[in-house]
């Protein structure tokens, strides 16, 4: 049967309004709420980032921003599910645990860091500081390491557990000093801070937001800080590179990142609107409060940045033969 030119017209214009809709979709992006996913259990560092950035977000871009808690097997649990996100209205808190070491430690992830995620930015980084208990007899991290030199494996020192990143930083220690101090693994900072406060630890390294309150009160003595330069929290703490190991860093961070399926538009709105959240006079005063330090990167600082961060962590991880729990 011949198609009337009417005919043709309704068609053209059907395939036309069929092609059309991914650009008006990306163009009035977000439509609705969006699911900001965080992998870990409420408290701590990861929920101030995201809650902080989470409500920014909101303003900046017309709809609600929501935090989802959704912890479980070292944030994998989270990340497959996001990967698989088609709803585009779907995000989740990329963290140097499940960006730089997961893919290390497990023999089969249900997600592929490097193909199933867009990375939209950099937000925050917060610092990671070194304590001992004070009945330590050290003052600083030099005394530190000569004590541990002293006593090859007779210092310990905990972490949250095997691949978190207070036994990453540890670690990390060690390779630079080149000292034996044993691990002991909890499940969880909470377990993990109640020894070392009781002194059934020497040593452990945590976020500075779960324990500057009790470095302040001297229940707790920091002797470094992993950051590059020393927190205004803590001015009279030097840096780790300050004695003696130029230019090492260790910091926990957190970023913004998208399923790999969302729009390219649609990530470029939500990474020039993440970039100016994390620097909004509310955000920062929350985040300073915490020690956190706000970055708010592009797209392309936080792509290169994960890279470095894989590669500074690979060789770590294999030296410590770090496994999961």
């Amino acid at each position: 049967m011949l198609e009337t030119p009417s005919l043709n017209r309704r068609r053209l214009l059907a395939l036309s309004a069929g092609t059309a809709l991914p650009s008006w979709a990306q163009a009035t992006w977000p439509a609705k709420a969006v699911r900001f996913v965080v992998p870990f259990a409420p408290g701590g560092s990861s929920e101030i980032v995201a809650r902080a950035t989470a409500a920014e977000l909101t303003k900046l871009l017309g709809q609600s921003v929501y935090v989802d808690n959704k912890p479980g097997a070292a944030g994998n649990v989270a990340m497959g599910e996001v990967a698989r996100a088609d709803d585009q209205h779907t995000v989740i808190l990329g963290h140097i645990g499940t960006l730089a070491v997961n893919p290390y430690i497990f023999d089969k992830l249900p997600y592929d860091a490097g193909k199933d995620f867009k990375p939209v930015s950099l937000l925050a980084k917060v610092p990671s500081l070194y304590l001992v208990h004070p009945d330590l007899p050290v003052k600083n991290l030099k005394e530190f390491v000569a004590l541990a030199k002293s006593k090859p494996g007779k210092l310990n020192y905990g972490s949250a557990g095997n691949g978190s990143a207070g036994h990453l930083a540890f670690e990390y220690l060690k390779m630079a000093s080149n000292v034996f101090i044993t691990h002991v693994p909890y499940r969880g900072t909470g377990p993990q801070l109640t020894d070392l406060l009781a002194g059934r630890l020497d040593a452990a390294s945590v976020g500075a937001p779960a324990v500057l309150q009790f470095i302040k009160t001297g229940k707790l003595r920091c002797i470094a800080t992993g950051t590059p330069q020393r927190i205004p929290q803590l001015p009279d703490v030097p840096t780790v590179a300050e004695q003696g190991f130029p230019g090492f860093e260790m910091t926990q961070w957190y970023g913004l990142l998208a399923p790999a399926s969302l729009p390219q538009a649609a990530v470029d709105k939500l990474a020039a609107a993440a970039a100016r959240a994390v620097k909004e006079p509310t955000a920062l005063e929350r985040l300073s409060a915490d020690a956190a330090l706000a970055v708010g990167s592009t797209q392309a600082e936080f792509a290169s940045f994960i890279a470095q961060e894989q590669k500074r962590w690979k060789p770590v991880i294999e030296r410590a033969r770090i496994k999961p729990d």
